[in-house]
């Protein structure tokens, strides 16, 4: 079973939270804050969104900053991802 997101919604996979700090301290498992980086599993179209003409500009792979609070949270099976529009995004992380 896939996604496929429709309009200017993307999927997105959550990057693995960090389990120690920078300083070394170990996080217990309700400690961790979700990480508000991910990574994009699938684009919708684009197209015509309330009105306006939206142009993708993420791409299937991209690594990701997002809103805090945005999007759906899905469960299909075992993997669990994030539905947001694209004006959610707010940064590609390049290497």
């Amino acid at each position: 079973m896939t996604l496929k997101p429709l309009g200017d919604k993307v999927v997105l996979k959550q990057l693995e939270a960090e389990e120690t700090t920078k300083s070394g301290i170990v996080l217990p498992g309700q400690s961790k804050e979700k990480p508000q980086q991910a990574e994009v599993i699938a684009v919708g179209p684009g197209g015509v969104v309330d009105g306006k003409e939206v142009t993708m500009q993420v791409k299937v792979g991209d690594k990701v900053i997002y809103s805090k609070y945005a999007g759906t949270e899905v469960k299909l099976g075992e993997e669990e991802y994030i539905v947001v529009k694209q004006n959610d995004i707010a940064a590609i992380i390049e290497d």
